[in-house]
């Protein structure tokens, strides 16, 4: 699921649903990060971004906050870097759509949607279309392990979600020309908004199954049992969050943290004095940490800076989350075993269509068939495009 479907609100209205986020070093020209957002379930070949949204990328600098066991794994700097994607509103008939990229600095990338080359200025590189949702999860796996109490995974298993589309934004940047030469840790999340005067955050994502896993189920939760939470956080500020629900947060990941922890038979992170689980407030600090100043690195680099951190030692990989990199395994383990035991699987390692380390697509196309109108048509994936 990573962050597919991820409340009512995302069910309601799909365009604004965040599925993916990823955020790494450029494999192609050091000194660059690749921001990519993927949105749209199940999109058709044809499909069409907003007009009436804003899809933004957040980042903040980072630094590791060295304070007691279970307290916020990093500080977050008062600067920020945003990039605003936006799609003008007009007709197939028209001709491609046209996208807009603000950068931080205020100027502005046109670029057409569905063009492999994409918009370039400005210090970014900018690419939006229709692409493989780069999805290596088996999900009903995963809910059943919730429903039932044990684990349901097999080996081998399947996608769930494999053949079909997202809409995806990659925004490849110069940090040196737009993140003032910083080359260190920096905090990434995506948000879809309202466009206009006033902006309304509909949904935003750091790291993937925060909410449909750790927030959404509610059977766990003893003292907000009857709450759907995930519209409400969906709503905050991924930097900094209000007062007025960290109660039900908490209590929701407190309980459903120590769900996860127990499936081995073993408590690997047992809580403190007050009931807190150990990773609560590294979940509530729900961004991808990636340092930019080291290099590209495909497996082994998600959640690595973050599990340093808890562990009192400093980082070796780029961090953040590449295409290809199995993350829920790394995921799964962190919470069943705190990644002591052996490597919690959920039968599926690799997607169907693996990215390149390549900007530019390749071409051609393979048509969707007549007789599965839902199918999507695959084109080629790159790290631009999922």
């Amino acid at each position: 699921m990573s962050d597919h479907i991820s409340g009512p609100r995302a069910l309601a209205v799909p365009i604004a649903d965040i599925t993916d986020v990823f955020a790494f070093p450029s494999p192609e020209s050091p000194g660059n990060l690749v921001l990519v957002l993927n949105t749209l379930p199940f999109a058709p070949p044809d499909g069409r971004f907003s007009d009436g949204l804003i899809y933004r990328f957040r980042l903040r600098p980072l630094t590791p906050a060295g304070g007691p066991p279970g307290s916020a794994p990093f500080g977050t700097g008062a600067g920020e870097w945003v990039f605003d994607c936006v799609f003008a509103d007009q007709s197939p008939e028209a001709g491609p759509q046209a996208g807009l990229c603000r950068t931080p600095a205020g100027d502005e990338v046109a670029f057409p949607v569905g063009d492999p080359e994409g918009g370039k200025g400005a210090g970014v590189r900018v690419f939006a279309g229709p692409r493989w949702d780069p999805f290596i999860l088996d999900a009903p796996a995963a809910l059943r392990t919730v429903a039932t109490g044990k684990l349901a995974f097999t080996d081998p298993s399947a996608i769930f979600l494999d053949g079909k589309n997202v809409l995806s934004i990659v925004v490849e940047l110069d940090c040196a020309q737009l993140l003032g030469g910083r080359a260190g840790l920096v905090g990434v999340a995506a948000e879809t908004l309202t466009r206009g005067r006033l902006n309304v955050r509909i949904e935003r994502t750091g790291r993937p199954e925060i909410k449909n896993l750790l927030l959404g189920p509610k059977q766990f939760d003893p003292v907000n049992r009857d709450l759907e939470i995930r519209d409400i956080y969906n709503m905050e500020d991924a930097f900094h969050l209000a007062g007025g629900y960290l109660g039900a947060y908490r209590a929701r990941l407190n309980a459903n943290l120590t769900f996860w922890d127990n499936l081995d038979g073993t408590v690997d992170w047992p809580a403190d004095e007050h009931g807190n689980h150990p990773l609560t407030s590294l979940v509530l600090a729900d961004h991808l940490a990636v340092d930019i100043g080291k290099p590209y690195q495909e497996h082994g680099s998600f959640l690595e800076i973050e599990r340093a951190t808890l562990a009192g030692h400093g980082h070796t990989t780029c961090g953040g989350r590449t295409l290809n990199d199995d993350a829920m395994d790394t995921f799964f383990t962190l919470l069943i075993n705190a990644g002591t035991g052996p490597v919690i699987r959920d039968g599926v390692d690799r997607s169907s269509r693996p990215a390149s380390r390549t900007f530019r697509t390749s071409r051609p196309r393979i048509p969707r068939p007549r007789s599965h109108p839902s199918t999507c048509r695959r084109p080629a994936r790159t790290f631009c495009c999922g």
